[in-house]
């Protein structure tokens, strides 16, 4: 069965939703940049770190994850500071 939406892995990321990692305190430049970027299509890349087997057996019973899809948990301040960036529609 095909799925009614798939990621398109050759879509090239375009701009950043909010502010920069450094901007917002949440890396020390070495290790980890949680962010957030719009992709060529439309489509939204986050980057944060991978929780999927911590919630796994803790999920909604409305909520799923394939086994080709993660989990990802990043800071507040980056959604909040992404909020202006994304349309309401």
């Amino acid at each position: 069965m095909t799925r009614p939406w798939e990621a398109d892995p050759d879509a090239r990321m375009i701009r950043r939703l909010g502010r920069s990692p450094q901007a917002l305190g949440n890396t020390n430049n070495v290790q980890g940049c949680p962010d957030i970027w719009e992709l060529e299509n439309g489509d939204i890349a986050v980057i944060g770190r991978d929780l999927t087997a911590h919630y796994a057996d803790r999920l909604p019973s409305e909520a799923a994850i394939d086994d080709d899809e993660r989990l990802v948990v990043i800071p507040r301040n980056v959604l909040i500071s992404a909020k202006a960036d994304i349309p309401d529609a």
